[in-house]
């Protein structure tokens, strides 16, 4: 399970919320975390480039939000980010610098690295999404299994029992997901991979590689 080890798929330089990954080994450990460390870290933001919008909301002044745009609290909206039409943020997510949140794109506690794209018809819950990530138009994650029950990594025959009912993407640095794809509860993406699009898929994905369909992942050169 290297391949899921937070080391292994983000660079922590690139986002605002380095802080909230320390003494975990794997990403979805923090996902029970986002919110209070929103409030914590909002709480410290140099005021002079952010302001604070409502109850436990905090957008840099050099971020671009559409009037239409709803944004819940806890969260935080990084700089120069633009939250565009309709958007949806519905709380306990970090919206990191240069990222795109596009129209009607929903968000529930997520970290978005800087300069991720999620700019067309997307659902992004309970995931990690690393620097430079792009999901295309209408791609998803899918956070909770149709049984309810709780969410398990598998890669193989390795299997790490998470604890997790809400479980969407861990989603490495560099990932570009086709259009129209469903990451199921529980994916994890390598760094610099790529998914095609019209994907459904429930796996660890190594780095560097390109998922085609279910059993087929060729080495990317």
């Amino acid at each position: 399970m290297e391949t899921c080890k937070i080391e292994n798929l983000y660079d922590l330089n690139e986002t605002i919320a380095g802080a909230l990954f320390e003494g975990a080994v794997y990403p979805w450990e923090v996902l029970p975390k986002i919110s209070a460390f929103i409030l914590e870290l909002g709480a410290t933001l140099d005021e002079e480039e952010y302001e604070k919008r409502g109850e436990d909301i905090w957008v840099a002044k050099s971020a671009v939000v559409a009037p239409t745009a709803y944004i819940h609290g806890p969260a935080i909206i990084g700089k120069h980010a633009e939250i565009r039409h309709c958007a949806f943020i519905r709380g306990n997510a970090i919206v990191g610098e240069g990222a795109v949140v596009g129209n009607s794109t929903e968000l529930k506690n997520v970290v978005l690295f800087n300069k991720v794209q999620v700019p067309h018809y997307n659902y992004v819950g309970d995931s990690i999404l690393g620097y430079k990530a792009h999901m295309g138009a209408g791609s998803i994650t899918s956070n909770v299994k149709s049984d309810k029950t709780l969410v398990v990594v598998k890669d193989g025959k390795e299997r790490i029992e998470t604890g997790l009912k809400k479980f969407g993407a861990m989603i490495g640095d560099h990932v570009e997901v086709g259009c129209g794809s469903i990451l199921n509860p529980g994916t994890v993406i390598g760094p610099c991979s790529n998914v095609y699009p019209l994907s459904s898929v429930r796996q660890v994905i190594p780095s560097h590689s390109i998922y085609k369909k279910q059993g087929e992942v060729a080495e990317k050169y």
